[in-house]
């Protein structure tokens, strides 16, 4: 079943001497449960791809379809409402509330929606994280990993569509990255979670079931 579906999608940047085509009609489409990879250099459009798949940004031109949606036909109200519901978001940065416990942190995005924690699911999750120890500690007393393990925990509590992570392993040492990446492919088989991940390492990228190459805006190459 396909979940998602990019079409033509376009995103310009200036105009005349400062014109910067940062993503050119690109199309793909991501089939329910798939782990797909995007890799690309710096500056090849990854991230632009990536906001714009999750409603972060809007297109120039093209279309995004996710879950049947066309989520560029909502109004910004709207379409923030659908975001947060439905996808979920992990940066190379943790972006973790720090004043917030690492529960605290994980069940945000229901506590913003007015949405009640499910007790026996967030257990389950904690302890799929690995954070059962640490449930009660704040950002600052926990390491890399720990911090982006709690993100991950933040994307995935509201059982989204997809999850979108942007260079998820990108500030962290290479024993947290493996950490991270067997995470996320253990969310894909257990949870059934869409994952579309961008990253510019090819290794990390092999634990994906589809890799997408970017270049220059464009999808070169289908591994």
């Amino acid at each position: 079943m396909e979940i998602l579906k990019v079409e033509n999608l376009t995103k310009i940047y200036g105009k005349g001497s400062t014109k910067v085509v940062a993503l050119d009609d690109v199309s793909f489409s991501v089939e329910k449960g798939e782990f797909v990879a995007i890799v690309g250099a710096s500056g090849s459009g990854k991230s632009t791809l990536l906001h714009l798949i999750g409603g972060v940004d809007r297109p120039t031109a093209g279309k995004v379809f996710l879950d049947g949606q066309d989520i560029y036909k909502f109004d910004d109200d709207k379409l923030a409402i659908f975001r947060r519901r439905q996808v979920g978001l992990i940066y190379q940065f943790y972006n973790l509330i720090p004043i917030l416990n690492v529960e605290e942190n994980i069940t945000l995005p229901l506590d913003l929606d007015n949405r009640k924690v499910d007790q026996n699911n967030l257990n389950s999750l904690i302890n799929l994280l690995g954070l059962t120890s640490r449930r009660k500690h704040l950002p600052n007393e926990l390491s890399g990993g720990q911090q982006q393990r709690t993100s991950i925990g933040r994307a995935l509590i509201t059982n989204p569509t997809i999850i979108l992570a942007d260079e998820p392993t990108g500030n962290l040492d290479s024993k947290s990255s493996d950490e991270i990446v067997e995470l996320l492919k253990k969310s894909n088989k257990e949870y059934k979670q869409t994952i579309i991940m961008i990253t510019h390492n090819m290794e990390i990228a092999k634990v994906a079931d589809r890799i997408l190459k970017i270049e220059d805006g464009k999808i070169v190459e289908e591994v």
